[in-house]
């Protein structure tokens, strides 16, 4: 069989997985995707960041 982890889609919920970016642990929505990045949406509160991730240091959650 082949990968058994379900796709990174827009609108997926997903966890940032990468020790080196101070994103690691958060979770978010995915807004759109484009070459092998996600622009994914981060609500905490009262603010909301947009950032643009590799989808390899994605999970979905």
């Amino acid at each position: 069989m082949g990968n058994t982890t379900s796709p990174i889609l827009p609108g997926a919920t997903v966890v940032v997985n990468d020790l080196t970016s101070i994103y690691n642990g958060y979770k978010g929505f995915v807004q759109r995707i484009s070459d092998e990045r996600a622009a994914v949406l981060f609500e905490g509160g009262n603010w909301d960041k947009l950032v643009t991730i590799p989808l390899e240091d994605l999970e979905v959650a």
